[in-house]
């Protein structure tokens, strides 16, 4: 009961103005359709994903502002906020809202923070990512959920997030350093060029293969001199990283 409690006591915070979660653009209009299964929204952050350990009260902010239903195919949209991961195009999936909170919660992102993530999907994490900082890339490589996740994002309001297709193994050099990254599909090791892109003190949330067909999700940390610490976070499950990342290296 008391984790249910704190777990509700840090939303209720949140929604209350104690921490800040930041709506871009024309997506910030009272009419936006925000309001909508608000109360759907509050009970998934208070029972799947603060009950879970999630503390950071902007990501909570975060998650409890972008409506689900608008990244999943309409005729899941019942389900936007059941506890597990949901179908999209290409046979790929939207990630479970713990996962999506969790990976992000470790990016520690401060309000004027470069993040790239590899892996747009739907698009559903870049506008979690959009709440916590206004300078958001995010590479696709699948041209049709590329194609998708831009006109969504489009339509919502959060067109400013930078998005192109292409291979995200190579990172995107001309847009880095970054202060940090997230991965949503699995390499079967921590991709370099990502590595090399990251900022001194910049984190990496990634999953990587493991040999029981489950992946590891890692949070790298760069140091001053270039090297990185790893965590262990927790196992998980993810569609593979494909292209560069399946070549020997």
């Amino acid at each position: 009961m008391r984790s249910a409690a704190v777990a509700m006591g840090l939303l209720c915070a949140c929604l209350t103005g104690a921490c800040e979660a930041r709506l871009p653009g024309p997506a910030s209009t009272a009419d936006d359709g925000r309001h909508v299964r608000r109360e759907e929204r509050e009970r998934m952050v208070a029972g799947q994903i603060a009950a879970r350990g999630v503390r950071d009260p902007r990501v909570l902010a975060a998650m409890a502002a972008v409506p689900r239903e608008w990244f999943v195919p309409a005729e899941l949209a019942a389900h936007a906020y059941d506890d597990s991961p949901l179908p999209i195009a290409a046979g790929q999936t939207i990630s479970q809202p713990y996962i999506v909170a969790l990976m992000t919660e470790a990016l520690a992102l401060h309000p004027g923070a470069r993040v790239l993530e590899i892996g747009t999907g739907s698009g559903y994490q870049s506008a979690v990512l959009a709440q916590l900082t206004p300078h958001v890339h995010s590479i696709e490589y699948v041209p049709e959920l590329a194609a998708s996740a831009r006109a969504t994002l489009a339509a919502h309001g959060l067109q400013e997030i930078a998005l192109r297709q292409g291979d995200g193994y190579a990172g995107w050099p001309d847009a880095a350093p970054f202060d940090a990254i997230v991965v949503t599909a699995a390499p079967p090791a921590v991709p370099q060029p990502l590595i090399d892109q990251l900022a001194p003190g910049g984190r990496l949330c990634i999953p990587v293969d493991t040999s029981d067909g489950l992946s590891e999700l890692l949070l790298l940390v760069k140091q001053p001199d270039g090297s990185t610490t790893r965590t262990s976070l927790r196992p998980v499950r993810f569609v593979p990283m494909v292209g560069e990342a399946r070549k020997p290296h």
